[in-house]
Formats: structure tokens, sequence, C-alpha cells
């Protein structure tokens, strides 16, 4: 056999013959319609371009544990019981209602409460039952991204960076306010916020940082300013989770 003939790949689906396409006949006309194995590449594609970090793949919905205790439980974690069953609602029923659904959501709370379990099972929820092109961007990881682009060595635009933030159907902007912003980081979270609500994008965000605090500093809106922090809670259904760190539960 000539050395530059090549073997040809295993065909991989029956169905189509990995064309993509089933022709079918009805009513005595053919027709083309997608075949399964499409949609499970472009959903596992999806899932692969959503950027979720590797220690969130396995959340979602399923297994965020609501169930704090049996019937002993104090006042105190009863309340958390229902502030983490009413989160759970709130992502589900985005899920169910999406694209229909008009807001983004905006989970706040401590540390360890399942705000980003959260997110990512919602994300991942919309990719796998609705083919929904959504991305992760930790607010630290992308402003460092978008930095890096101002170096003369870096070998891509600031544009290629705010692209997938600015176009994907769902962002998910984990840990907003995690660094006390700048002007620059402020004009450059307004600009993408404001983009995404110009084009009516849906944005889920997660912050541990709440709207009440002794220190005005340690607010929301200190962290990120007054117009920024009203804009966001215009876009989005706003829940606090309350509960413990669920670190230190287990």
């Amino acid at each position: 056999m000539p050395g530059d003939v090549k073997k040809k790949r295993p065909v991989q689906c029956q169905e189509c013959n990995d064309s993509g396409w089933i022709i079918e006949e009805k009513d005595g006309f053919e027709a083309v319609k997608r075949c399964d194995c499409f949609q499970a590449r472009r959903k596992k594609k999806l899932l692969a371009d959503a950027r979720i970090p590797h220690r969130y793949r396995h959340c979602t919905l399923e297994n965020f544990d609501t169930n704090l205790g049996g019937k002993e439980m104090s006042l105190n974690l009863r309340k958390n019981q229902v502030s983490l069953a009413m989160a759970r609602e709130m992502s589900e029923d985005f899920v169910r209602k999406y694209p229909k659904e008009e807001k983004g959501l905006f989970f706040m709370g401590n540390c360890g409460v399942g705000k980003t379990h959260l997110a990512v099972a919602i994300i991942q929820d919309l990719i796998r039952k609705k083919g929904v092109p959504c991305v992760f961007y930790d607010f630290r990881d992308l402003l460092s991204e978008i930095k890096a682009t101002y170096s003369s060595n870096s070998p891509i635009s600031e544009n290629t960076v705010l692209m997938p933030v600015l176009e994907k159907e769902i962002l998910v902007l984990d840990e907003l306010g995690a660094q006390k912003v700048t002007e620059w980081m402020r004009d450059t979270l307004t600009y993408i916020i404001n983009q995404r609500y110009n084009e009516k994008r849906k944005t889920i965000i997660t912050s541990n940082w709440l709207d009440e605090a002794e220190d005005e500093d340690d607010t929301l809106t200190g962290r990120i300013g007054y117009r920024l922090r009203s804009r966001l809670f215009e876009m989005c259904r706003v829940w606090e989770i309350v509960g413990e760190d669920y670190r230190r539960r287990e």
C-alpha cells in the first residue's frame, strides 16, 4: 500500500454516517433532519468552551444540598435551609423558563454557601438541556486577562478577550467585588454590563459582598460603586443566600 494513503476514520454514528443529517420520508416526500449525534457533539463543544473550572464541573442543581439536619434543627438552621431551598428553586425556575426569563440572577452571601455551585449548575443545565452558549469568568481572572492584552508582547487583543464576555447568551461573573475596583476596573465592568444590558443578554453574578455592613467600604456598593450596583439590581433577580460555610460543615 502506498505510504501516502490515509486510513479512513471509523464511522462514529451509523444513523447518519457522520453527516449530521438523517433523511426520512414523510407523506411521500423526502426530508432531512438533524441527527441526535450532531446535537450531542455541539453540546460537548459548548461545555468545553464554557470555561467551567475543573473544581466545579460536578456541580448540578440535583446535587445542591439544602438539607442541613433533621427535625431538631435550631431556628437559625431552619432559616438557612429555607434560604438555600429558595436559591435552588430560583435557579431551577430560571432554567425552566429560559429564554423567556427576562432577568439574570444575582446571588449574594458569605463564602461557602453555594453561590458558585448554583451558577455553574445553571449553565451546565442550560447547555445540556437547551444547547445555550454560556461562559464562566472569575471577576479577578477576567480583569487580569484584559490587562495582559495591553502588553506589547501579548498575542491577543483586548477585543479577543471581551468578545465571548459580551456576546455569549449567558455570562457567569463569579466573585464580583473580590477586589475593590479602581476607576479603570469600574469603567471596564460598566462597559461589559451595559453592553449586555442593551443587548438583553442574561448575566448570572455571585458576590461575597452584601448590601449592608457596619463599614460602608465592606458593602457591595463600597466595592463597585452605586451606579454599577444599581444597574446590576435592575438586570437581575437578587437573592441573599444565608448559611454557614459548607467547608466547615464538612
